[in-house]
């Protein structure tokens, strides 16, 4: 009875070639073809919704002051590219400025509620309560506390992404294993020590959840601060153009709104899919 050698073997084992030289090429074909999965369906129902608002309004006869067609939007998104595009760049600095600010005392603070019993009784109850207030009528105040410039909104963008990065921060850090704590500390840990090399990496995948949830909403924040008082930003061109009737401005600046709250919520994924290779797997 005769025997194979490893060498042939491997020749005779299917898909041998690629375990032993790799396959890039179809690595990249299965990349390809799990994007087109996950797009594809999202893409069709978005292209089956704009042919029935084509058919609609072009059917009943609705007057574009009312709602245009989408294809007269794609126009003014063409034609109008230069201004969108100016004011577009207003409202992402307030956006991410606004973010920012809100990220960093965000953090700070849940670090402080989780690290001392008295902060979170004093300070905890507030943060949960500031949620009870409407943001329209925070922002008149606001306009007259930092003026029509940029501090306005960025403070209203901030107000709007504070408490999803507080609560999921203070959950993620009081998420650590216990054991892993008390074994820290019977190794003679401090507390920074602890934060550090449990707490913190125990709290990243809740801190990216709340930062999605943040960086989307960001661009609400911005808009309603330039609805009540700007001179510049796509809240403010979408009351400009909504006071002269021009519905389909109006349209082309939600457009460019969706767009970015998109590309931040995806740039924010990438960076988690980055920074945690550990949950690859489930955020793929």
């Amino acid at each position: 009875m005769s025997t194979l050698s490893p060498r042939q073997i491997a020749k005779t084992t299917p898909g041998a070639a690629r375990v032993r030289g790799g396959d890039p090429g179809g690595g990249l074909f299965r990349r390809v073809g799990a994007w087109w999965r996950q797009a594809a369906p999202p893409a069709g129902l978005i292209a089956a919704l704009v042919a029935g608002w084509e058919w609609a309004v072009r059917a009943f006869g609705v007057p574009p002051y009312i709602l245009p067609p989408p294809s007269q939007i794609a126009t003014v998104l063409v034609a109008d590219r230069a201004i969108l595009l100016g004011d577009a760049a207003v409202t992402l600095v307030e956006v991410l400025l606004g973010f920012a600010v809100a990220f960093v005392i965000g953090v700070a603070l849940a670090l402080a509620i989780v690290s001392s019993r008295t902060v979170e009784r004093a300070v905890y109850p507030l943060v949960i309560a500031s949620q009870t207030v409407p943001v329209f009528a925070i922002a008149p105040l606001l306009i007259v506390w930092f003026g029509y410039g940029m501090a306005s909104k960025v403070a209203m963008a901030a107000l709007i992404v504070f408490f999803p990065i507080v609560v999921n921060t203070v959950d993620g850090l009081r998420a650590a294993d216990e054991d892993l704590v008390n074994l820290l500390r019977i190794l003679g840990a401090g507390r920074r020590r602890i934060l550090l090399t449990i707490r913190i990496p125990a709290a990243l995948p809740f801190v990216f959840s709340g930062v999605r949830i943040a960086v989307a909403t960001s661009v609400i924040g911005a808009v309603i601060g330039e609805w009540v008082g700007a001179t510049r930003g796509l809240g403010f061109d979408m009351i400009h153009a909504n006071a002269q009737l021009h519905i389909d401005r109006v349209f082309a600046a939600i457009v460019y709104l969706s767009a970015m709250a998109l590309a931040l919520f995806g740039a924010v994924s990438a960076l988690e899919w980055a920074a945690l290779p550990w949950r690859r797997d489930g955020t793929r």
